[in-house]
């Protein structure tokens, strides 16, 4: 537990007590970054949950304080100031478990380093003493009449981080759902910060995606035939995975639910066209349950307004393999870059060069393996175009030096490509090589033949 005396209070404690804590808490954000020291870890969270006036505030320290890291992931907002107001990284360097859009850009000038992790894994890093938190900056909503907050957009693993940091400080977003979870899940109180911040906030940072192409369209009618009424779905972020929520919006499919790292517009749809009920689930029945928010004004208003609908939860609980697997029918998509022939996937670099991410894809694949009815699919194009414009084959004889390993052949089940499914599980080498060239774009098919033939037996 912190060690920075935090006030627990009882349930009854009076009326007047409460307004005198939270006026002793209440700082401004310059005032509450003193409490960031030379060295210093800082967590600034995940996703579209950020905190920008400690951001801001913090990065008016340059120069007064060294060393200090600060640790976040798959930020969606177009800056970070202390790494923008600090390019030659005199006081504060950037730490990421999963690289966006912008962090792909700070990657390229050397402004960030990635560290990997399964989300599921975070808990456990903080808990035993791999990694530490000092200062934790937490985005939460407004609070109600007792002094309780929702965690927002953004569960990530705070709750475990309270447990080990130094000091932790609220920040008070307006703009962030009022959102706690039927069961207090997603829910904080005042009491749990040594200080909190309050001010006006730019807008929700929207995540939004690209009409899906001519390929995710025919990746997609392949995936959608794969699932049945009352599945459960976890979907990836990406052309492939919204494109089957739209095409099952518009089926006959009913009674689907969701348990998800991330809940985006591709559920909203689905619930609008009354598909999505949870109605089936042996966990949660009746509720949506997620990890992190990303998408549209339209998405986070949908969180707002009902909130009886979801269960979020921190990744302990969302990303728990144990948890998932005990629901049946558990459908989960994602991405891919590539897969070689023994069905091992590399889901997150081209070679040594970050993309994104294992976020939750291995927990999610894991927990549809072990599903009862469940199938767990890695979607891709079946090709690229290199710079030169020529083709290059997406299903690989063996995944390139460098590049990432992100799910093992032993944890892929199904492999989707315009061309076809490819079912591996239960397969030897030989025929996981031969269902995955069957995949493959025609031009490669027999170069990839010839390698299983001479490889595999």
């Amino acid at each position: 537990m912190r060690g920075h005396g935090m006030e627990h209070g009882t349930k009854r404690e009076g009326a007047l007590n409460m307004r005198e804590k939270r006026q002793t808490k209440f700082v401004t954000p310059e005032e509450a970054v003193q409490a960031v020291r030379d060295g210093d870890w800082v967590d600034y969270g995940f996703g579209a949950g950020f905190p920008e006036l400690l951001d801001r505030a913090l990065a008016g320290r340059k120069g007064v304080v060294r060393d200090v890291k600060i640790r976040g992931g798959l930020v969606i907002r177009p800056r970070i100031e202390v790494v923008e107001l600090d390019p030659e990284q005199e006081s504060f360097t950037y730490y990421s478990w999963h690289i966006g859009d912008y962090e792909r850009k700070l990657q390229s000038r050397g402004l960030v380093k990635f560290m990997p992790a399964m989300l599921r894994s975070l808990p456990y890093l903080y808990r035993d003493g791999h990694i530490r938190c000092d200062v934790a900056f937490v985005p939460v909503s407004r609070p109600d009449g007792e002094g309780y907050c929702g965690l927002g957009i953004s569960n990530y693993a705070w709750r475990t981080i309270f447990e080990s940091a130094r000091t932790v400080i609220f920040e008070i977003n307006e703009k962030l759902p009022r959102l706690q979870g039927v069961d207090g899940s997603h829910r904080v109180h005042l009491r749990e910060a040594d200080y909190v911040v309050e001010g006006e906030h730019e807008p929700l940072p929207l995540r939004s995606y690209r009409e899906p192409g001519e390929t995710d369209l025919q990746i997609a009618k392949l995936v959608v035939e794969e699932i049945p009424d009352g599945a459960v779905l976890s979907l990836g972020v990406g052309g492939v995975p919204f494109t089957v929520a739209r095409l099952l919006a518009q089926s006959d499919r009913k009674d689907l639910g969701c348990h998800t790292g991330t809940i985006s517009d591709a559920f909203l749809e689905l619930w609008k066209a009354g598909k999505l009920t949870n109605g089936r689930k042996e966990v949660d029945r009746g509720r949506s349950t997620w990890n992190l928010a990303m998408g549209s004004q339209e998405l986070y208003d949908w969180l707002d307004q009902e909130p009886q609908l979801f269960r979020p939860g921190d990744v302990d609980y969302v990303h728990s393999v144990e948890r998932i697997s005990r629901m049946s029918n558990v459908i989960s998509i994602n991405g891919g870059v590539e897969v070689d022939l023994m069905g091992q996937e590399n889901g997150e670099s081209a070679g040594t060069r970050q993309l994104s991410g294992i976020g939750g894809q291995m927990d999610f694949l894991e927990g549809a393996y072990r599903s009862k009815g469940g199938k767990g699919f890695v979607c891709l194009n079946a090709t690229h175009k290199k710079k030169d414009g020529t083709l290059k084959s997406n299903i690989v004889p063996c995944i390139a030096g460098g590049s990432t390993v992100s799910a093992p052949r032993t944890m892929i089940q199904y492999v989707a490509t315009e061309y076809g499914v490819a079912k591996l599980s239960g397969k030897t080498l030989r025929e996981r090589a031969e269902a995955l060239a069957a995949i493959a774009h025609p031009d490669f098919r027999e170069e990839l033949l010839r390698y299983a033939r001479e490889n595999f037996y």
